[in-house]
């Protein structure tokens, strides 16, 4: 049985395909129409799909991942609790709503019916938060677990409890809108100056800027808890809703209540960030962590499970989940790479097939996420068709080992590399399939990363790839963590005392002092987000890093994802390319193909180093 799972028209639109459970393609629009957050029907990615199977009129089922008439109930219920505040916003949403979403099934079937699926086929809707729910237990490698989803809102449930059980789930406790620990999070996202929906996890990069235990840091959680958000001890919250807008507004917060409560303006997009920015981001983290440990607690006392899964926007919060592993409430922590919306493509097929056809999880050892190598591949005819009309240079390696070598090269030499290799990943984090390198122990490998080839805000953390076998040689880490969602501590072997001032430094001087022998992936509390690397999911970039380590004796090396600054992460050999030939990559190695920047012809698109516009 094919079953097609849809996320669609709110941001991170999806497709994704299983067969008798199997997952058998994945990918995001946004990937294809270059669109960052694209919310549009996602044609491209049902094509692709579909053209993996060639099976566009053998398909049972359709999925969409949520009920669109249920959350249409609750914009108009909201919109008359809260009148006459709102008319602005009730005046931009409902139109759309009539012209559009209230025909979402016709709207659907359309769509479809131009990609040659049948006008007939069956079309399912289960509730956004079980399509959370699926998506966490039935990929994960527990034959029962605690579920715990928790976002901004679906159509009315916020955050829920519920309980997997072979191809089962059952939902214990929710918790509604508006109240809600995602809109929270995001609210102070967009006071913070970045953009909901996307800059959450710029927020929680920022977060460790803060000065911990500092009174400033404690006076804004007082402030928040007895303000804000009223915390109950079963991790359930209720928001004041006269410090929010988004119920009836067009925007997250009041702005003039907020700037009373916590003495200073909302920051505006791109300004300095300062001192107070700083620590107000601390302290809604820890927030939200206290909260969400809270939930796992309830969580363990309705199931008693020993396993948790977890999806929804809120669980890409790798800090908390981290710290959530290391709080020893579950014995094991299982956590969907595509936790957001796109992921619920995966959960609604996968909830269809599960529960209304009542199929059986196919057996396997471990999850069956396939490393989330679930997008599209190129070969090398496709990679040469592609650069041939830029008139590219490139060799041709004669074999893994000697691409891996001489990758593994440039890096040790200091080089930053391009690495397009395989299926592209299924989620937010590229996982060394669409990933831009570096060698982490160089100490300007940070700097050059963000601001002369991602273009970015320079206080943005990197990532480590590590060989699983060498996890605990950098990290106190004992679990994998081959999806990059946990957060974990750098092994006090590697790292170096921190000056006696070091939470007075300035914001600049903090960010660059050296703290651990591998600084590029140590944050300022001395903490890394890792990807451990298996040779079974990824034998390639397992070998890669294999090379460097015979070459330097670290194991380790930097990997963030294959985009600028304001663009999806990279699909096709062509993206690649020009990506590459825009920035200060010096190398990009995609298949069989190395390319060396200073032989390639001269490009005319060509940026140059960026300013730093935040800490300047």
């Amino acid at each position: 049985m094919k079953i097609l799972g849809i996320s669609a028209f709110y941001h991170d639109s999806a497709a994704v395909l299983i067969e008798n459970g199997e997952i058998i393609a994945a990918a995001q629009e946004e990937r294809f129409t270059r669109k960052k957050h694209d919310k549009s029907f996602p044609v491209n990615a049902v094509k692709f799909c579909l053209s993996e199977k060639g099976i566009s009129s053998e398909l049972d089922a359709v999925v969409f991942y949520e009920k669109p008439l249920l959350k249409f109930e609750r914009l108009l219920e909201t919109y008359y609790s809260f009148a006459p505040r709102g008319f602005g916003s009730f005046f931009t949403a409902i139109p759309v709503w009539i012209k559009e979403k209230l025909f979402l099934k016709e709207v659907i079937r359309e769509e479809l019916g131009k990609l040659g699926v049948p006008k007939g086929i069956k079309l399912l809707f289960p509730e956004h938060h079980l399509s959370h729910a699926a998506s966490a237990f039935f990929p994960s490698p527990f034959p029962e677990a605690a579920v715990l989803t928790v976002d901004g809102v679906g159509e009315w449930t916020t955050s829920a409890i519920g309980l997997g059980s072979g191809n089962s789930i059952k939902l214990l406790k929710e918790i509604k809108f508006p109240h809600s620990v995602g809109l929270l999070y995001s609210a102070f996202t967009y006071y913070l100056g970045f953009r909901v929906n996307s800059g959450e996890y710029k927020l929680m990069g920022l977060a460790p800027y803060g000065v911990p235990g500092s009174d400033s840091v404690k006076n804004y959680v007082k402030l928040i808890k007895e303000n804000m958000a009223d915390i109950k001890e079963d991790g359930s919250i209720f928001l004041n809703q006269k410090y929010f807008d988004y119920c009836a507004g067009l925007t997250m917060s009041r702005d003039e209540r907020w700037e009373k409560l916590f003495g200073f303006e909302r920051r505006e997009p791109e300004s300095e960030i300062s001192r107070e920015h700083c620590d107000l981001a601390l302290a809604i983290q820890e927030v939200t962590e206290e909260i969400l440990l809270k939930m796992a607690k309830t969580a363990k006392e309705l199931t008693g499970s020993e396993n948790l899964c977890l999806a929804g926007g809120v669980a890409l919060n790798c800090v908390a989940n981290g710290k959530l592993l290391r709080s020893g409430l579950f014995k094991n922590i299982w956590v969907q790479p595509a936790s957001g919306d796109a992921g619920g493509a995966l959960g609604a097929a996968l909830a269809a097939w599960h529960l209304y056809f009542g199929g059986k999880r196919p057996e396997k050892n471990g999850d069956s996420m396939k490393g989330s190598y679930l997008g599209p591949e190129f070969g090398f005819r496709e990679i040469r068709q592609a650069v041939v009309k830029y008139k590219a240079k490139y060799d041709i390696m004669p074999d893994e080992d000697a691409l891996c070598a001489r990758a593994a090269g440039a890096l040790a030499g200091g080089k930053v590399v391009g690495w397009f290799q395989g299926k592209m990943e299924w989620g937010p984090r590229a996982l060394g399939n669409r990933s831009i390198l570096g060698d982490a122990r160089n100490e300007e490998m940070q700097k050059k990363l963000n601001l002369q080839i991602k273009y970015r805000e320079s206080f943005r953390p990197l990532a480590p790839s590590v060989l699983w076998e060498d996890c605990r040689e950098f990290f106190d880490m004992d679990v994998a963590s081959p999806y990059m969602l946990l957060v974990a501590d750098v092994s006090g072997k590697r790292t170096l005392k921190p000056p006696e001032n070091y939470h007075a430094l300035p914001i600049r001087e903090k960010l660059y002092f050296r703290r651990s022998d591998v600084p590029a992936v140590t944050h300022l509390d001395y903490s890394a987000r890792p990807q451990t690397v298996h040779r079974e999911t990824n034998p390639k970039y397992h070998r890669l890093i294999t090379k460097f380590r015979e070459l330097t004796g670290c194991g380790l090396i930097v990997n963030t994802s294959f985009n600028v600054r304001g663009e999806p992460i990279v699909c096709t050999p062509e993206d690649a390319y020009k990506c590459f030939m825009r920035t200060g990559m010096d190398s990009l190695v995609m298949g069989d193909c190395f390319f060396e920047k200073k032989e390639q012809p001269e490009w005319p698109e060509k940026e140059g180093w960026k300013r730093d516009l935040v800490l300047d």
